[in-house]
């Protein structure tokens, strides 16, 4: 029966235990864990819902695996409900940001079987036992400090963390956030497209104003010289019309000449 190398502690959680002697022990309740190293060191079944009698089992004990059942080899520990409830142990431990501020819970946390070493955690904004909650991937390098039942992390939000499992109504965020950043970026570009074509613009109707004005300018000044031209040669004329008119009233001098 093939072992996985690394999985989920969810993946454990609810398996029936069998033992070496087909003896069904209850199914996996809870996990043998020691937050310090952040290691997971056994599994906790309940053989009984009547009884308090709790079966310890070590990690190194597991020998298989299917969708139902985990197989174990050896003796088992007996204890009550009462004692493992001191165990310490960060499963459903609350989660603080730098600020302090709460943000969640540990929901789950994905660790090596042969070792028990924990990869990392899964958090959760809500009760992970909801169905359909989300989960955001915490290293253990994001974590600051570890009291019983809460943790400290340096992030400000979820947000800051790569998710795991989206629910409906976080891709529904998700994706709104997306789209809200896509049509800014659309009515940017817009924007700075439509200021370059009205700069555009400006700049070839200033062109264009420039050269009416030198071609206006232009005209202008051959009207004027029209105008001169125009001057001149009318004066001339009216010279010569006057000079002809004062010819013709002066007397010839035959009409002077009172002997003729």
């Amino acid at each position: 029966m093939a072992i996985p190398t690394k999985l989920l502690l969810s993946d454990l959680l609810k398996h029936n235990v069998r033992c070496d002697k087909g003896i069904d022990h209850g199914p996996v309740v809870n996990p043998w864990m020691h937050p310090p190293v952040h290691r997971i060191l056994g599994l906790i079944s309940r053989p009984s819902n009547m009884r308090l009698e709790r079966h310890v089992w070590r990690l190194d004990q597991v020998k298989g695996l299917n969708q139902q059942e985990v197989f174990l080899k050896g003796a088992y520990s007996i204890s009550d409900d009462q004692t493992l409830e001191r165990f310490p142990t960060l499963i459903n431990a609350n989660v603080f940001n730098r600020s302090g501020q709460k943000l969640g819970l540990i929901a789950d946390c994905f660790f090596e079987l042969k070792n028990g070493k924990i990869q990392y955690y899964l958090v959760s904004r809500t009760n992970p036992l909801i169905p359909g909650t989300s989960r955001w991937r915490l290293s253990i390098s994001q974590i600051i400090d570890k009291q019983p039942g809460s943790i400290s992390c340096d992030i400000d939000t979820f947000e800051d963390l790569p998710i795991q499992k989206a629910s409906i109504k976080e891709e529904f965020l998700s994706k709104s956030r997306k789209w809200k950043t896509q049509f800014q970026d659309l009515t940017y570009n817009a924007s700075d497209r439509l200021e370059g074509w009205i700069d555009d613009q400006i700049s070839e109707n200033t062109k264009e104003s420039i050269k009416d004005s030198y071609k206006t300018q232009n005209d202008q000044d051959s009207y004027d010289d029209w105008i001169d031209n125009l001057d001149i040669d009318s004066l001339e004329e009216f010279n010569t019309m006057n000079k002809r008119q004062r010819n013709k009233d002066l007397p010839n001098e035959r009409d002077l000449d009172p002997w003729i």
